[in-house]
């Protein structure tokens, strides 16, 4: 089969189109014909090079496809069946898998981070991780859903427990995270204030459900935060940029409020006055992924059309390359997909 593939850590020349051998499914598993894969950040920060990814290494989180062949102990799926993969890998047997805490497991970690991902013209994966999707849901529109959406209602409902009434401010409208959060939060039926880099973003994160957008180029925060709220601030903030909007993330909070970050886009570093912490009683969270129950409740939401996933632009495999590049210059809203 062709793949997309690195041999080697560093810029989108590493990544490679070639043939590989195609994946051989255990009886377990279930073998699927990819038809869109769509990138996320992670797969920048892999190719960049990140501590356990074997090399050569297949990117790819996001998977959306045809089962073509089903193991010998795999039951309930059947060929030409249009299904998504679950981003996850996990043992399913430990007591954290077991409790349904599948990113507690100690062999966790992301499709197309420390296992082969789903660049490729096949994949081979378990059967807990394959699920059927309605023929509405087009291939490019199915890939766009699974790793942004899990975390978006992970970080909203599984870390800090949004409620109707509660403002919300979504980090990033243009991006995966961002447009899930803001569609998410809507559906608890929050108020939410999202932050985006020119009008055009801005005018699109309003279409999605904003009710309010901070131009984050132009405007501070936290101080239009606190004008918007009536100098109350937000009760939830979604945070996925890192260094760059850290301190007025932190700022835009009320007392007692809560900050869920899952990423570090702009740099890990974010530094707080321990005095503004504890006086101002403040949550700080970290979030990662989320479990398998989480995904399944997400998308019975994205099935019954309360939530929509976005696509940017699209991409033939053997373009990568210029893929990873357009997505490297953050200009799009929505998710861009690689199609095998």
């Amino acid at each position: 089969m062709k793949a997309a593939l690195i041999r080697g850590f560093g810029g989108p020349e590493v990544l490679r189109y070639e043939d590989v051998p195609d994946p051989k499914p255990r009886p377990d598993q279930v073998l699927i014909r990819v038809r869109a894969c769509a990138l996320n950040h992670l797969d920048l920060w892999v190719r960049h090079g990140l501590p356990g990814v074997k090399l050569p290494h297949i990117l790819g989180s996001d998977v959306a496809g045809e089962v073509i062949e089903i193991g010998e102990l795999v039951t309930g799926l059947r060929p030409a069946q249009r299904v998504i993969v679950a981003p996850l890998h996990f043992c399913n047997h430990c007591e954290p898998c077991v409790a349904g805490r599948q990113t507690m497991c100690r062999e966790f970690t992301v499709l197309g981070n420390g296992v082969d991902g789903g660049d490729c013209e096949l994949i081979a994966v378990p059967q807990v991780n394959v699920i059927p999707i309605p023929d509405s849901l087009g291939f490019h529109e199915a890939a766009s859903v699974p790793l942004v959406f899990l975390t978006a209602f992970h970080m909203l409902t599984g870390r800090a427990a949004v409620r109707p009434g509660h403002t919300v401010l979504v980090l990033g409208a243009n991006s995966g995270v961002g447009i899930a959060a803001i569609q998410i939060a809507k559906l608890f039926q929050a108020t939410v204030i999202a932050t985006a880099g020119d009008e055009r973003k801005m005018q699109r994160a309003r279409e999605l459900g904003a009710d309010y957008v901070i131009d984050h180029y132009r405007q501070k925060i936290g101080d239009e935060v606190r004008k918007i709220s009536n100098k109350a601030g937000a009760d939830i903030v979604i945070e996925h940029v890192g260094a760059a909007t850290w301190d007025e993330s932190c700022k835009a909070l009320k007392p007692g409020g809560t900050l869920v970050t899952c990423g570090a886009t702009t740099g890990p570093e974010g530094k707080i006055d321990l005095r503004f912490l504890f006086s101002r009683q403040l949550n700080l969270l970290g979030s990662y992924m989320g479990t398998m129950g989480e995904l399944h409740e997400v998308l019975k939401h994205v099935f019954s059309g309360k939530l929509r996933p976005v696509v940017d632009r699209t991409f033939p495999l053997s373009e990568i390359r210029a893929a990873h590049e357009y997505l490297e210059k953050s200009q799009m809203f929505g998710k861009v997909v690689l199609n095998p």
